[in-house]
């Protein structure tokens, strides 16, 4: 794997924004995935949240973009009703200020690293070459591609194609991120230099990152939260001592750690 370059990152949008939601409500077929579920996330901090598998923490992620839509059945029955919507400070929406990192890369396979990475000025009809593409390529650099620009997903690595997802979620420069377990598909010891590398790539923007591995949290969350219950509630927030990433050997991490997987064992079993 190529080696991380000196070069700066591209400094964060100003302002990263608190993000608010208030009573807010999903149902599927008439039952309640959460319901007056209240959720702030401070302004640039990351937020970590884990829970069990289908306690809605996917759902709550599209609802802060603005993805989650109400839908009806061929019947005319209602299968998902939605209510709410996030804001920040000002009552004003954030769902044009959010990027989305998924847990699969999404690369479009017939485009090259830089045109991954540029997708969303393509998208929009915006130039390429000049400053465009320059911030481009010092992204490309800042994630330990620099030579890799002309090559397409299927001759890179999981690690670096998730680079490339990371690089391209940077080029949106959105002050929100949102990222939805994208660093479960990569073995531990990628893994591990993909949280440091986005622990320093995304500081200063507001981030809501789900993830299943407590130790990624509480490694690169300024609080970590968990979700569970029918409808779902948030615990109180644990809150790591120093700047992410933080050492996994600390024994005052490892002491949250047991904390944090008592927590999860307790919202494992009510939700069976």
């Amino acid at each position: 794997m190529s080696p991380l370059t000196a070069d700066p990152a591209p400094p964060a949008p100003r302002g990263a924004p608190a993000i608010h939601l208030h009573a807010a409500a999903l149902r599927y077929g008439g039952r309640a995935v959460f319901e007056a579920f209240d959720l702030t996330l401070p302004g640039g901090r990351t937020t970590c949240l884990l829970g069990p598998s289908g306690v809605g923490k996917t759902s709550l992620l599209r609802l802060i973009a603005g993805l989650a839509q109400g839908a009806q059945g061929a019947q005319g029955e209602v299968e998902r009703e939605v209510e709410g919507e996030a804001v920040d400070e000002a009552g004003r929406p954030v769902r044009d200020r959010v990027a989305y990192l998924a847990q699969h890369d999404l690369l479009l396979p017939w485009l090259t690293v830089l045109g991954n990475v540029t997708l969303g000025s393509r998208l929009r009809g915006e130039p390429l070459g000049g400053a465009t593409e320059a911030r481009a390529r010092a992204l490309i650099a800042r994630v330990g591609l620099t030579g890799r620009e002309g090559d397409r997903p299927a001759k890179l690595s999981g690690g670096q194609r998730q680079r490339v997802a990371l690089a391209r979620t940077l080029m949106e420069n959105r002050p929100v991120v949102l990222m939805d377990e994208p660093f479960s598909a990569l073995d531990a010891i990628t893994r591990y230099e993909i949280q440091a590398l986005a622990a320093e790539l995304l500081a200063g923007r507001t981030v809501l990152l789900v993830t299943h591995d407590p130790l990624e949290a509480l490694r690169i969350g300024h609080r970590v939260q968990v979700m569970a219950g029918a409808p779902a509630r948030l615990d109180a927030a644990l809150e790591p001592a120093g700047a992410p990433p933080r050492d996994l050997t600390d024994p005052a991490l490892l002491v949250l750690q047991a904390e944090l997987l008592e927590r999860l064992s307790r919202a494992k079993e009510a939700a069976a």
